[in-house]
């Protein structure tokens, strides 16, 4: 038995079985009983490498195990570290963890991991996954890190010394010609899915702002009162309607930032499909009798209850398959297309970024735009100039004097009674 000092920690080596055994003394616990920490290995100076190591970890406050992993500390974050967060994003995170950390990093020693190790992971990676999928399972791999080093299961954060590369490049989105545009409305007319592409394609919102958007934000310009009533109330019998668009299919039901809160006033077309489609959600309504769920959604299932976005793309994609543009489309790409065709057909950047609640022309600009022609028209009945509502048009031309003591802007942005943005 060979005696050792490690700094102020006083141990022992002694053979035991095929190897050698290490313990230093800790004193004595709150319960009286000696504390020992111990190490084997197969020599003498592998079994003190042991101990000066477990000694370090031990005034450094770590306390994992030797055997504490990769996979055990992302299992733990998955466990621990997603409170409060939406159960879609949750579940992604899951699945990404499962195919690309866990199977591919899980099995190296915490204590062991090493900036070399992550950089190999994520480089073996770059063409399988786009840059932003690569961030997001570089992100599992530092947070997991991040709460181990907040219990003290880790010294440092070796994930956080890498910098993620980029990864394949994504489908690009795309925009819907006019041409296209007009085939895709046609094939959706028999969909239960007409009045949410509609609506969708002509006035530019998200997808999620679609799928949360509720009756009593769609609402009339009622002439006797001088005020805008929800369609709940007023009816469809008017002549002008809008939609408020405050709400998104979002954690926490908002939408996306505080200025992509807006109020749009409808083209005739997506007031005709609105007023078809609340029709035939009350025959649904009626049909679906007690199962039906009352959740106010403009745009919900056969019983109410809010659509599911993997079931939107799915409808949306037959209708582009019959309408002749294949199934390479998703919903989100209904706003790209409004964006392109109305600056197709002379409606300023500034005013188009106003429309899809964008803070300024930057994003509309770079992400959103496909083509863009800086000639100034005005008006909110473009998209009914675009699509050939000439019934609209009519209208317009008999209320142009009274239209014309409205700013351009009230017209695009009516504000809610009581609300600012």
């Amino acid at each position: 038995m060979a005696k050792i000092l490690i700094g102020k920690h006083e141990g022992t080596i002694y053979p035991e079985g095929d190897g050698f055994t290490g313990a230093i003394s800790l004193g004595f616990g709150p319960d009286g009983r000696r504390r020992r920490l111990k190490r084997k290995g197969k020599t003498k100076a592998e079994v003190k490498d042991k101990l000066v190591q477990a000694v370090k970890d031990l005034e450094t406050g770590i306390k994992s195990t030797d055997n504490y992993t990769v996979r055990d500390a992302v299992e733990d974050w998955l466990s621990k570290g997603l409170k409060g967060r939406d159960e879609s994003t949750i579940a992604t995170l899951r699945i990404l963890a499962s195919k690309h950390v866990i199977p591919l990093i899980g099995k190296a020693k915490i204590k062991e991991l090493r900036a070399d190790d992550v950089d190999a992971w994520l480089d073996g990676l770059t063409h399988k996954l786009s840059t932003r999928s690569l961030q997001t399972v570089h992100s599992i791999l530092k947070r997991a890190l991040r709460q181990a080093q907040a219990r003290d299961m880790v010294l440092r954060n070796v994930a956080e010394l890498v910098t993620t590369p980029k990864g394949k490049t994504g489908r690009p989105s795309k925009a819907l010609t006019l041409a296209q545009a007009k085939a895709l409305l046609s094939a959706a007319e028999s969909s239960s899915l007409h009045a949410y592409v509609l609506l969708s394609l002509m006035t530019g919102i998200r997808t999620e702002e679609a799928r949360a958007l509720r009756w009593d934000h769609v609402v009339a310009w009622v002439e006797k009162a001088g005020a805008w009533r929800p369609v709940t109330e007023a009816g469809f019998d008017h002549e002008r309607f809008a939609i408020y668009v405050w709400r998104a299919d979002r954690v926490g039901g908002d939408t996306k930032t505080r200025k992509s809160r807006r109020t749009l006033e409808l083209p005739q077309q997506a007031i005709d499909a609105l007023r078809q489609h609340h029709a035939r959600q009350a025959a649904q309504r009626l049909k679906a009798g007690e199962a039906w769920q009352d959740h106010g959604l403009t745009f919900c299932t056969t019983v109410g209850t809010p659509l599911d976005a993997h079931n939107v793309r799915r409808s949306f994609r037959a209708i582009t398959k019959k309408a002749g543009l294949g199934k390479e489309w998703t919903p989100r790409e209904l706003r790209h297309s409004f964006v392109s065709i109305m600056s197709d057909n002379g409606v300023p950047l500034e005013t188009i970024a106003d429309l899809v609640g964008h803070a300024g022309t930057r994003v509309t600009e770079q992400v959103y735009r496909h083509q863009l022609k800086p000639v100034i028209t005005e008006g909110a009945g473009t998209i009914d100039t675009i699509f050939g509502d000439s019934k609209k048009n009519q209208r317009k031309k008999s209320t142009a004097g009274r239209d014309s003591q409205m700013s351009a802007r009230s017209r695009r942005r009516i504000q809610i009674p009581g609300k600012s943005a």
